[in-house]
């Protein structure tokens, strides 16, 4: 009895283990996807002050009443060099995941926070487009949803990692159809585009957090820190990607442009 006993408690204390270091492990998932955030809003807000003013003396084109583009915004926004800062972001994160198993983790983290200052930069023409207020307004919408949709993912007991391979083909087939809308300018397959692409990113928001945690719990008695470390990492980039594509997604249906 006493073998049986000390069993189940060594079992009691490797499982109590084990929920400690998913906690643990999840903190790190969303402290990371958080700073990047922080990263990637920071650098949007500060290169779209860099691009505009409202003196017609240092202007390179007119976007507005009494609003400008400078010669940094042009070179962002109206030239060919528009294309570049369109489609880094999605180079850059094919990269990463071709390269991550080659770097250590310290260098991954690194990486994901430059990821997120290309990609603020790529995005930084919201400030632009849309009113500061409808920005947060559905920055803060995209934020509820995200945190309940994750929560979902992260308690549900429904093993939902069958929808991995159709999220993903939705995914390639959303790019597909931005880049075709890029030259048809059609404001109904924007629509659509945007309603399917939430619809899409909901899903991946669940999708995702489930496989961050079903993939810790088969990782953890090896123990092995450098590889956790870096699946923190891709967590983090992965519920990263679902958020903001979600954001601009909603942005597009709900914002109100300039």
């Amino acid at each position: 009895m006493a073998d049986v006993n000390t069993i189940r408690a060594a079992a009691g204390a490797r499982a109590a283990d084990i929920d400690a270091g998913l906690r643990a492990h999840m903190n790190k998932v969303y402290g990371t996807m958080s700073i990047g955030m922080l990263i990637t809003f920071a650098a949007a807000w500060a290169l779209s002050g860099l691009a505009v003013t409202t003196d017609p003396s240092a202007a390179s084109a007119q976007i507005g009443p009494d609003k400008y583009l400078t010669g940094l915004g042009y070179a962002l926004y109206a030239s060919p060099l528009k294309w570049v800062v369109m489609f880094a972001p999605l180079a850059f994160v094919f990269g990463f995941g071709a390269a991550i198993n080659r770097m250590s983790a310290a260098t991954a983290q690194t990486v994901f926070y430059a990821f997120a200052a290309v990609m603020g930069v790529s995005i930084s023409s919201i400030f632009l487009v849309f009113t500061g207020y409808s920005i947060a307004q559905v920055f803060l919408i995209t934020s509820i949803a995200f945190a309940g949709l994750s929560l979902w993912g992260y308690t549900t007991k429904k093993d939902i990692s069958g929808w991995g391979s159709f999220l993903i083909m939705g995914v390639i087939g959303l790019i597909v159809a931005s880049i075709v809308n890029i030259f048809l300018a059609s404001s109904a397959l924007m629509f659509a585009i945007s309603a399917i692409g939430v619809l899409i990113f909901a899903g991946l928001t669940a999708y995702d957090t489930q496989k961050i945690k079903t993939e810790y719990l088969a990782h953890a008695h090896h123990g092995d820190t450098e590889w956790l470390g870096k699946a923190a990492i891709m967590g983090a980039l992965n519920l990263y990607l679902d958020f903001i594509n979600m954001f601009m997604l909603l942005l597009q249906l709900f914002g109100n442009r300039e």
